[in-house]
């Protein structure tokens, strides 16, 4: 019998002591884990306990809190002006989570970032105020950019090309934030799932699409700084029809009346001419073409402004007839249109690449930095004379080219037009893209805009007809302030 018990008080003690093993496993390991787990509702508890801090634009919050009634929830997240503004801050949610800015500084919101707290309530475990996230966001153009878009399906991103500021980011079509905030609002989120235009898709930032004649200035810029021709003037020798290297196939341009045939880069760009560009990618070859695209932002797996960019593709291993379409944008190259505005935006900037980001500060509850975001670092992606060669060809687009939507009274802009297959054989509406630039009194911009779908005809849809002019109340709305 003593030797049973004796047994069993083993087995006992060897129970106990995995127990305790376990559990100074969970506590020593897994703790954080488990208390950020989504589906720790002790942590959703705790985060919608107080109001949220709150996002800025342009010195006012954008967001709010409101107090619940009958629930564990105390607070639900508000939106000010919601669907203009959810491409920015995304959307803080008791049932679904957070995304963008509100999933990013989620700690700092809700008062669980460590360095909001203070020295007492480090030892007394009291929540902290919540701090604050600043935008660098300007109301107009935000508003202009929505405005101009309406109800097309596409997007449009503005930046400042001397600071990296993002100046303005639309999606359309767009959601209210307040409309999925709280946990009785699953209809709503599965019509927004259910949507085949995809609301909760940022379009700016996570729906990389063909760039088409837009990334024309990619591969000038890859003819000029490879010295494949000095100067923008000089005639290139391309026929027309241009015929894919390998193939019996011509490469065509839009315009058989444009003067394209021998055409120099200047008035390639101003008529959108392909049979140029076909034949410059191939003659430069897709490596040199890549390490140009990878320079203005192409191929980066982490491009956070702080949001995470979905990567803009120019591809590997492409034979000769392949190289030449990815010089008009086609076969597999994409891009969002942050990059597209980034490749204007090194251009304006006499060639260095201010890094994009839409966040200036986070502050504490009080108003201090917790977080100060300089200007972004800036990289050289052309030489200067580079940049002052294609931007003067930009400008030639806009004043008597493709681009004649984009002009402003009294301002310099430049610009290029893109209008880009969709579709096995372009069955599919095309996608209308502009990307340019601005500078008056002291003020720059550089955006990029498409348009995935207005209603037009394939027959009806360019890039100047479509995006040029979203384009120009952007750049007209960055220019005033």
């Amino acid at each position: 019998m003593n030797k049973t018990i004796r047994r069993a008080s083993v087995f006992c003690l060897l129970l106990v002591l995995a127990l305790l093993g376990r559990a100074t496993w969970v506590q020593s390991y897994q703790a954080k884990a488990l208390a950020d787990d989504d589906h720790n509702r002790r942590k959703i508890i705790a985060q919608y306990a107080q109001p949220l801090g709150n996002i800025i634009v342009a010195g006012s919050p954008v967001t709010g809190s409101k107090r619940t009634e009958g629930s564990d929830l105390a607070y639900k997240r508000t939106y000010k002006q919601g669907g203009l503004y959810s491409s920015v801050t995304g959307y803080s949610s008791q049932a679904y989570g957070s995304t963008q800015l509100e999933g990013i500084y989620s700690h700092v919101l809700d008062g669980t970032d460590d360095r909001l707290k203070s020295p007492l309530g480090a030892l007394t475990g009291k929540r902290s105020a919540p701090g604050d996230v600043v935008t660098t966001i300007d109301p107009d153009v935000q508003k202009a950019a929505s405005d101009a878009l309406g109800d097309d399906k596409g997007a449009a991103v503005a930046i400042d090309p001397r600071s990296g500021q993002i100046l303005g980011m639309v999606s359309s079509p767009s959601y209210d934030p307040s409309d999925i905030s709280g946990t009785n609002d699953g209809d709503t989120w599965s019509k927004l799932l259910a949507d085949k235009d995809k609301p909760l898709v940022n379009r700016a930032l996570r729906q990389p699409l063909a760039p088409g004649s837009t990334f024309k200035l990619v591969v000038a810029a890859a003819a000029l700084e490879n010295g494949l021709y000095d100067s923008v003037d000089v005639p290139t020798k391309s026929p027309v029809p241009y015929t894919l290297p390998g193939t019996s196939t011509p490469l065509r341009n839009e315009s058989a009346s444009a003067p394209c045939e021998d055409a120099s880069l200047r008035v390639a760009l101003q008529y959108s001419c392909n049979n140029v560009f076909g034949k410059v990618a191939a003659d430069l070859g897709q490596d040199k073409v890549r390490a140009m695209a990878e320079k203005f932002g192409f191929n980066e797996e982490k491009l956070d402004v702080p949001v995470r960019a979905s990567k803009s593709v120019y591809p590997k291993d492409m034979d000769k007839p392949q190289t030449a379409l990815s010089g008009i944008g086609q076969f597999e190259v994409t891009a969002t249109p942050l990059q597209m505005a980034m490749v204007s935006a090194a251009l304006a900037n006499g060639g260095e690449l201010a890094a994009p980001h839409m966040v200036s500060k986070v502050t504490d509850g009080d108003g201090g930095t917790l977080e100060d975001f300089a200007d972004g670092d800036t990289k050289r992606i052309v030489s200067e004379d580079t940049a002052k060669q294609l931007r003067s060809a930009m400008v030639t687009v806009v004043e008597k080219g493709t681009g004649t939507n984009a002009r402003i009274a009294g301002a310099e802009v430049g610009g290029k037009t893109g209008t880009a297959e969709n579709g096995v054989d372009n069955s599919n509406t095309p996608y209308a893209w502009f990307t340019s630039y601005a500078k008056s009194g002291g003020q720059e911009v550089a955006v990029a805009v498409i348009v995935e779908d207005s209603g037009s005809t394939a027959s009806e849809v360019s890039g100047n007809g479509l995006a040029a002019p979203v384009a120009r109340k952007m750049m007209e709305a960055a220019l005033r302030r």
